[in-house]
């Protein structure tokens, strides 16, 4: 999750210094109900090796937890996972942080790409040296990998509406979006604006491109709020990076009312996050999707553990509640479980965010 006018320049570098997609996509899929093609096909290190793991970033506390049981679930699935490595919101830095990893050996790779498009640079260099990648939380636009691990963020942006739409007759919602570099951005923004316009007519969406950043944010919601006072309700959608901008902004204009309170604002969020949990009890937001963690980070290796083997699978149910889905793309994406957490489930001790530090 990541945005400024160098960050634009960056991206347009490295997009226009991608080499064409060699092959066709690795096909891999899920576990389970999901039949085994049994494919020979080899992977990066014939199923052992070691496996580099870079993250987008590590200012947002969703992926401090990810961070965290990334070792855990590589010892769960026998993985040999090299220290975690942090691109810093800086997609042309993830690309280098890819052949950095590469150059060192590895035989695997599970990256959580900053962009969308931009990642395409990265996964040709690893297809050119034969190790499998797994892509957690962003699919690619284009580009080879052998697993996206990733709920429905469509589904995110609909659970937001519908929750919204519920809870206000009429008014004026603001939707805080990503980055819409990333198929997550557009995705959530995307369900979110339809969902409201053909089932609640009568609430009119503001928005904000925030592109994953806490201080855009902050500041453009200080400047929609002096121009809409009126405000009824927010869709958050990382309350990693946008739950404490949030609610700050709120407050310093005396508009954070909790729950049941007179001028009470609305507020739904994604991400499962501790801290959204705490602010759900307390009412300060009312409810959040919860974004899988702790499975990102499990399916992440047993994914690219499956590519070095060569496994090969199909679409369908998995045996663990998920559904393995084509993308347009013809990449496979594994698309996770992800719950509505209101006031009524919020202690859930099956909630990762219950149980993340």
């Amino acid at each position: 999750m990541p945005g400024s006018a160098v960050r634009k320049q960056n991206r347009s570098r490295i997009v226009g210094a991608m080499a064409a997609v060699i092959g066709a996509s690795l096909v891999l899929a899920g576990c389970g109900s999901t039949k085994d093609t049994g494919s020979s096909s080899a992977g990066g290190g014939g199923g052992s090796g070691k496996v580099g793991v870079i993250l987008p970033l590590l200012t947002s506390p969703f992926w401090q937890s990810y961070n965290d049981y990334v070792p855990k679930m590589a010892d769960s699935e026998s993985v040999e996972a090299l220290k975690t490595v942090n691109s810093n919101s800086d997609p042309s830095q993830q690309i280098t942080d890819i052949n950095n990893q590469l150059n060192q050996g590895v035989k695997g790779l599970v990256v959580a790409p900053l962009d969308s498009a931009a990642i395409e640079a990265g996964l040709d260099q690893a297809e050119r040296k034969g190790v499998p990648v797994v892509a957690v939380d962003v699919a690619p636009d284009k580009g080879k990998v052998a697993m996206v691990v990733r709920a429905d963020n469509v589904a995110y942006g609909e659970k937001a509406c519908q929750y919204l739409g519920e809870q206000i007759p009429s008014g004026k919602v603001v939707q805080i979006m990503g980055d819409l570099a990333s198929v997550n951005g557009r995705d959530r923004s995307e369900a979110f604006r339809a969902c409201v316009k053909k089932n609640f007519p009568k609430l009119k969406v503001l928005e904000i491109p925030a592109k994953w950043e806490s201080d855009t944010a902050a500041s453009k919601l200080d400047t929609l709020l002096n121009a809409n006072p009126d405000i009824k309700g927010i869709y958050m959608q990382a309350g990693g990076v946008y739950l404490a901008p949030t609610l700050q902004t709120l407050k310093s204009k005396g508009m954070l009312k909790k729950a049941g309170q007179d001028g009470h604002i609305t507020i739904v969020s994604n991400d499962g996050i501790p801290q959204e949990f705490d602010a759900i009890r307390k009412g300060e937001i009312d409810a959040t999707v919860s974004q899988p963690a702790d499975l990102y980070a499990k399916y992440g290796m047993y994914y690219i553990k499956a590519a070095m083997e060569g496994k090969t699978f199909e679409p369908g149910p998995t045996d663990h509640d998920s559904t393995i889905v084509k993308l347009p793309s013809g990449i496979l994406e594994d698309q996770l479980p992800a719950p509505l957490v209101t006031k009524d489930n919020v202690d859930d001790p099956k909630l990762w965010g219950n149980t993340a530090k």
